[in-house]
């Protein structure tokens, strides 16, 4: 399936920016190099989450089993194209699933574990699936009596990693591999072909899928690994789910790059990771800023685990101090200061780019702008700007606050199924609007500071959440006249969820009420509200939208109180 206009195909790869190559071609030089080194390894708990062994596998057997999985999906009927919707624990499976996918030219949508039926049933609709697979349980949830009782509806087919006839791994250790090296050589996958539809919050009450090619991931891999500090010979840990480009991006991609290993971890807990980091030397790895900082004000926790092979740790999702990008390079491990969204926007602030620790954390080196000159990968494939909202102007003086616009090889080319999203996302010249203020750097204008978000998004741990689409769902809330939910600042998770409530008449609603409403209605855990404020109206502008910055503020003051 071709996304991406053709024209810009051939422009980019024309230009170098894209190789041309499909992500099974990064998989098989890994492979060719790796042989029996260690490639993949689960979480060393494995068994207390889903019920399975956890696994270590070389690249040859890597190379295997990815063959024999994708032959069990071409045996149950899967062909080029189709797509699977996948909702999947950190775990070797996951990654295979990923790898088999990309070989056979199908297109996987991952999602979030904690997704229930109301944001399956959503994404399921839009994507028509072939195939939706899962597990058959994790973390005390059934996930695949979930799965089949929407399959029952949607008219797709469940196949479970877990037990009976449709287990999946019981299928791809009785299917021929032979299978799978006849399809590909029949049906050869090019780069220009999506491989994976990930979903994203915004302003917007429903998620938005955002179709990748095989181009934009091979040239992930080229950024990320050179932008980021990660080097050749790296053991790499991924603690974030594999459903976006943080996970996928961030860590999968730069693995298949460097040919190094693997380690997965899912769900987040501290006193594993640090076990892993230990057990397997690991060198690089990604944590939000709240983990970092919870360490280093917890000294006797570092000082229990040998963790002296670590050498960089990505973080972003919320602002960095100067402190704590300093405190750890004392501990001779180097922070980057990361920027990025599923659409493809990019900035890294690493120890090569920006040495100095206060620099670091709050400036970004601007890669694809105009003037600058900048020795990354990711300057030479991208470009970068600063516009007014409000009137379209560009902004080239330092000082000035404007929207970062990005466009380049990196940048997706539309949201799936939605013409009109994507039409409102791109400016006049084709660049992303990424919601996100920054202005030039007085005194120094190689570098954007980051000011903020002029989208309305909620950021929990760095997982975005829309506002609109949980006001959506509460107005059928019978306690309240009318509700609307805004961020507020949280040192451990950036950010969470406060819902403001205009009481329906003689009521008194309780965040009970409220977290009970959108329980009954299978809303993903994570989006539900953790304080509730009484307020008599909700602040609106004259075309009657919620005015959220200026609900914020009143939040705020009431939490205070």
């Amino acid at each position: 399936m071709f996304l991406t206009p053709a024209d810009r195909v051939r422009d980019y790869e024309d230009r170098g920016w894209w190789r041309g190559e499909s992500v099974d071609a990064l998989t098989r030089r890994a492979i060719a190099a790796g042989q029996d080194g260690d490639a993949l390894v689960d979480p060393f708990n494995r068994a207390s989450l889903d019920g399975h062994e956890p696994e270590r596998l070389t690249w040859r057997q890597l190379d295997e089993r990815v063959d024999q999985l994708a032959a069990a999906l071409l045996e149950r009927g899967l062909a080029k194209d189709d797509i699977i919707l996948a909702q999947l624990p950190n775990t070797v499976d996951a990654v295979l699933l990923f790898l088999a996918c990309a070989r056979v030219g199908a297109i996987l949508s991952p999602v979030a574990m904690p997704y229930r039926r109301h944001e399956l049933e959503f994404i399921a609709g839009q994507l028509k699936p072939r195939f939706f697979v899962a597990v058959d349980a994790f973390a005390g949830f059934e996930h695949a009596t979930l799965a089949r009782s929407l399959a029952a509806d949607a008219g797709f087919e469940v196949l479970i990693f877990g037990n009976g006839n449709d287990d999946l791994r019981a299928l791809a250790a009785a299917a021929d591999p032979a299978r799978t090296r006849a399809y590909v050589e029949a049906n050869p996958v090019a780069g220009g072909e999506v491989l994976t539809i990930c979903w994203t919050s915004g302003t917007e009450s429903r998620p938005k899928g955002v179709p990748r090619d095989h181009n934009h991931w091979v040239l992930n891999a080229e950024v990320v690994a050179d932008g980021t500090g990660a080097q050749d010979g790296d053991v790499l840990l991924n603690p974030f789910p594999l459903v976006n480009i943080g996970s996928i991006g961030g860590l999968v991609l730069p693995w298949l790059q460097l040919g190094t290993k693997l380690v997965l971890h899912h769900p987040f807990d501290l006193g594993v990771f640090l076990k892993q980091i230990e057990q397997e030397k690991v060198s690089y790895t990604i944590a939000p800023p709240a983990v970092l900082t919870a360490l280093l004000k917890q000294p006797q926790i570092l000082d229990s685990v040998d963790i002296s092979s670590l050498h960089t740790v990505s973080s972003g999702s919320a602002p960095l101090s100067p402190w704590l990008i300093e405190g750890w390079a004392r501990k001779g491990i180097e922070i980057t200061n990361v920027f990025g969204s599923n659409e493809g926007a990019g900035l890294f602030s690493s120890s090569a780019s920006v040495p100095d620790y206060a620099n670091r954390a709050r400036y970004f080196p601007r890669f694809g702008a105009e003037g600058q000159q900048w020795q990354a990968r990711s300057h030479e494939v991208s470009q970068s700007r600063l516009v007014d909202p409000e009137t379209e102007e560009e902004i080239t003086q330092p000082g000035r606050p404007g929207e970062l616009r990005l466009g380049g090889a990196s940048i997706f080319s539309q949201y799936w199924n939605s013409p009109e999203l994507t039409e409102s996302a791109f400016d006049a010249k084709g660049h992303y609007r990424t919601g996100d203020l920054f202005e030039i750097v007085e005194g120094d204008e190689r570098f954007y500071r980051f000011i903020g978000r002029s989208k309305e998004i909620i950021v929990r741990g760095g997982i975005n959440i829309s506002p609109a689409e949980i006001d959506d769902l509460l107005t059928g809330f019978p306690l309240a006249v009318e509700a609307a939910t805004v961020g507020f600042p949280d040192a451990r998770l950036g950010e969470r969820i406060a819902v403001a409530v205009v009481p329906a008449e003689g009521a008194e609603p309780t965040l009970e009420d409220v977290t009970t409403f959108l329980s009954e209605r299978d809303v993903a855990i994570y989006k539900r509200p953790e304080k509730l404020v009484l307020v008599d109206k909700l602040p609106r502008n004259p075309m009657n939208k919620v005015m959220r910055n200026e609900l914020r503020e009143i939040v705020l003051e009431k939490l205070e109180d």
